[in-house]
This record gives C-alpha cells, structure tokens and sequence, in this order.
C-alpha cells in the first residue's frame, strides 16, 4: 500500500507519499480499506517531532479515517468485510489501509457521506469527553470555545447548543464569525480585536490555546466553572494566580486523547454513538468540511492549516 510518511521531523515538505508494508490485523483488531483521511493539529505537531509516539502506534500520520473493513482480526465479533465505517486512531491514517482496534469502530451516520465521515471521530471524541464527561456541562450554562471555527471548535459549537448551553466562541475575523453564528454561537468575538474576559463569565471554557490564555481563561470563569484544555498552541507555560482557583472554587482540567487506553477510547467512542450520532442523523449537528485533497497531496494539506485560514475540517482522499 501508500502511505505518508514523515522522512525527518520538519515543515509540510518532509510529507512523503511512499509505498509501505500492508497492516495486518492483531487481535481484536480490524483493517479499514482506507477511502479518506481528516487533518487535525497533532498531525502537524507530529511532524515537526513534537509528538512522541507511544509504544506499537504508527509512525504515520492521521487520527480518524472512514473506509470499508477489509480483513477481521481474531476475535471481533459485530463487524463484517465490506461494513461502512469511521475510526478513531492513535495514527497512521494518511495511508491506503490503516489496522484498529475494533472498538473505537463507528458506522457511518445515516445521510452522511463515506468520504465526509473521515471529518467525525477525532473532533466529536474530543468535544464529547471534554465538555460533558469532563466538564459536566448543563443546560443553560455558558461555554466558551476558543477557535469555534476550526475542526474541533465547529462541532464543540453545534453539540453544546444541541445540549441546551448558550455558547461564545473566539474566532478570527469576519467570516468565520458569520460561519461560527450559522452554527450556533450566541456570541463570537474577534480574537485580533477583541478581549474575550469582556464577554464573561463563564461556566465551561475549551482552550486550544494554552500559554498566554491560561490566566485570562481562569480570570474569566464564573464561580464553580470549569477550564478544560486540550491544546497548546501558545505554548506549554503560563502564570496562574491560584486565589482565583481557591476562592471561585474553580477546576483546571488537561486532557487529550492520545494517552488514553484503548478501554477509554472505546467507552468514548461508545458514548458518541449513543448521544451523538442521533444529533448527527437529526441535523442538529452538522459536518463543516472547507475542503478536499488527494492523499498524494498532504504536504499541501498541511500548508494550508498553517495558514489558518480555513473554517471546519481539511480532508484527504485516496484517489
């Protein structure tokens, strides 16, 4: 089969399109005949060497992908070869074929696409977790989405508005302010141009950011809220004065889904089926693609979401 391979850590151009040996499915495991791929910031911090690789993961990039199951691992019961289906990954998704552990398997929802499911696993296990079995997030509460316009942030957006919340999201510049309030937003706020301490308080924030957005983040939220980070794009330090986490009784949570367990995963994985697929079949959650790549041409897939001008998920589609 091909796959991307990362020839040395570095910029899009290291991204190889390569032929590699075939996976085979260990037990418990499935083959997924990859038809597309999705791109997300790990990715991006995998190839420049910034994300170590845990023990028997692929050394290839891509952490969700749809396609068909090729080939059944020992063991797996509920699945057949040719079954429709999306898939959380610990890696290895910029590739023809890609083996996973059966249980973080999700059919495609109804109405939605084979290739366009590639843009579900990652982003709705991430959102689901961190702002309902992390964060407890309840109806009429307020949360904040720091990048309500990107691959995480246009699904966090739909789900806790389908959940009842009021939700302000951070974006930058116009046009993703109009697409982040098509989607649900109550409030957007330019983060070029505008403070978001200003909108608060709030209840339940999601930071991608982390850095310099630390101490904003806590100064902003209303007693008992909650800050749940999962990214770190300003960087891994910050100051925190803790007489605010004291005196609002406030928790600070880290998360991500890459160290978690294969048993975490598919309790995730499990939950999103039960309580998100309905939303996504209903039409109160929605796919948000920008657009469409040949696997061939993930280098240039890259460049773009470093530009950061895109709105929603870029996809990669072996063609």
């Amino acid at each position: 089969m091909k796959a991307v391979s990362i020839k040395e850590p570095g910029g899009p151009e290291v991204l190889e399109w390569v032929d590699v040996e075939d996976p085979v499915p260990a037990a418990g495991e499935v083959v997924v005949d990859v038809v597309a791929s999705a791109l997300n910031r790990a990715d991006v911090m995998k190839r420049y060497g910034l994300y170590p690789l845990q023990p028997g993961t692929s050394p290839y990039p891509g952490f969700e992908v749809s396609g068909r199951i090729g080939a059944l691992g020992e063991g797996v019961t509920g699945w057949q070869v040719g079954d429709e289906v999306c898939a959380l990954l610990t890696g290895g998704g910029y590739a023809q074929k890609v083996a996973v552990p059966a249980g973080q398997l999700l059919p495609v929802p109804e109405g939605i696409g084979l290739v366009e499911a590639a843009a579900l696993p990652e982003a709705v296990a991430t959102v689901w977790p961190d702002i309902v079995m992390t964060a407890h997030l309840k109806r009429g509460e307020t949360l904040l989405v720091h990048g309500g316009a990107g691959g995480v942030g246009t699904f966090a957006v739909q789900i806790a508005k389908a959940l009842g919340a009021r939700v302000v999201t951070t974006v930058g510049g116009l046009e993703k302010a109009v697409r982040a309030r098509e989607l649900g937003a109550d409030v957007t706020i330019d983060h070029r141009t505008e403070d978001f301490t200003e909108h608060g308080p709030y209840d339940v924030i999601l930071d991608v950011v982390g850095g310099s957005y630390l101490e904003r983040n806590v100064r902003s939220l209303a007693p008992d809220g909650r800050l749940v980070l999962i990214g770190l794009q300003d960087g891994l330090e910050a100051n925190l004065n803790l007489a605010e986490l004291v005196f609002k009784r406030l928790s600070v949570h880290g998360t991500t889904l890459r160290t978690r367990s294969k048993e975490q995963k598919a309790e995730i994985v499990a939950q999103v089926r039960d309580e998100v697929w309905p939303m996504i079949e209903s039409g109160a959650v929605g796919l948000v693609i920008d657009q469409r790549l040949p696997m061939s041409q993930a280098a240039e897939a890259h460049r773009l979401m470093e530009a950061g001008g895109h709105v929603g998920k870029i996809l990669l589609v072996d063609e």
